[in-house]
């Protein structure tokens, strides 16, 4: 299990929890057994009077979390051809699970997102009560190149931000850093990768008795204080209005052609984004239109249960299965979509992406 737990004693007897993914080779993936075991340990933590707060993080100096291991699940996938396999119902309801009780966990929870946070590490961060960010973080939701859609509550968070960004970035998996996640509301704080230690120490002697919250928000605003001279330039809320005006559309097929069309642009970086979308899943971007679409008014839980739907359903279709063969297990980066054109998907296809894969209540139905 690659996931270490470690309490460090505070003051008035109180504890910090640190709660650490150790898979550095593979850039702390979350396995099912990982996931199992940060969730029944935070839930053994939200109810131990004596733990004041917990640290999520990660090892190693290049990520936090890259996302799901989902190399295991595709291989079940092929061995279940047009079928939900037995792992990817566990997978995915536990890792809901997870990401549903870090949004609501009862006590301050410190997400410390350095180097890559990308899609199942996403749903770590976001839920956090501070999310941190780094001089090294590279935020993102890569799924369009893999065949799948931004999951672990991307419906939500993506939904959520301004205009069409929410949008944009689902489509090119742009990755943002401290300040464009600092600007669009996915982190809180903003520390230099060598703090981590000071914030501990700090936590360590908080008097977490008497107004803790007070004290937290302070040690965090001084910590911060030191920082500010190594935040990057801003890359996204700055060309909003430009991708607000490009994706002023009214369907998916039309927002493909306005991106893609960006290939040769002068602005490198939405260039870059162009080619990605251009290089993705047809039918992965029309799953990023309709989970924006419906996530606009579900509350968290209901985007959750969506969620598993859609997730099962991708292991029944081809799309992602060849999209982690190529990119994770083959590394051709050469996928064979099964739909590779975008305005010919039937809808039937992509409304079946939503209905329900189980018999009776849904198996997330008590979040």
């Amino acid at each position: 299990m690659n996931v270490q737990f470690e309490e460090r004693p505070a003051q008035q007897g109180y504890r910090i929890g640190i709660a650490t993914l150790d898979a550095e080779k593979s850039l702390n993936a979350l396995s099912l057994p990982m996931i199992e075991a940060l969730d029944a340990r935070l839930s053994a933590w939200a109810d131990d009077p004596s733990i004041a707060c917990v640290l999520l993080r990660g090892s190693g100096s290049k990520a936090f979390c890259a996302g799901g291991d989902v190399v295991q699940l595709v291989q079940q996938c092929r061995e279940h051809p047009g079928e939900v396999p037995p792992l990817a119902r566990r997978f995915f309801a536990d890792e809901y699970r997870l990401d549903h009780r870090i949004h609501g966990f009862p006590k301050p929870l410190l997400c410390w997102g350095h180097g890559h946070v990308l899609g199942g590490g996403m749903g770590l961060l976001q839920g956090a009560n501070v999310r941190i960010v780094t001089p090294s973080s590279r935020l993102g939701m890569p799924e369009i190149n893999i065949g799948l859609y931004p999951d672990v509550g991307g419906s939500w968070f993506l939904a959520r931000l301004p205009g069409k960004l929410g949008l944009f970035l689902g489509l090119t998996a742009a990755q943002i850093n401290a300040h464009d996640a600092l600007d669009l509301d996915l982190a809180d704080r903003f520390l230099h990768d060598d703090q981590q230690e000071a914030l501990l120490q700090g936590l360590e002697q908080l008097n977490w008795q008497e107004q803790p919250q007070r004290q937290l928000n302070s040690l965090l605003r001084a910590l911060e204080q030191e920082s500010r001279d190594a935040l990057p330039d801003a890359q996204w809320l700055p060309r909003r209005a430009r991708i607000d005006s490009l994706l002023d559309v009214a369907d998916l097929p039309s927002a493909w052609q306005a991106l893609t069309a960006l290939q040769g642009d002068d602005d490198a970086l939405l260039a870059r984004a162009a080619k990605t979308l251009a290089n993705g899943c047809p039918l992965s971007a029309h799953l990023v239109w309709e989970q924006i679409q419906r996530a606009r008014h579900l509350s968290l839980a209901e985007v959750f249960r969506m969620e598993y739907a859609m997730s099962l359903n991708c292991c029944r279709h081809p799309e992602f299965p060849e999209g982690v063969r190529s990119r994770l297990i083959d590394k051709d980066h050469a996928p064979h979509w099964h739909w590779p054109d975008v305005a010919a998907i039937p809808a039937a296809v992509i409304d079946a992406h939503f209905s329900a894969t189980w018999e009776g209540e849904h198996p997330l139905q008590d979040l």
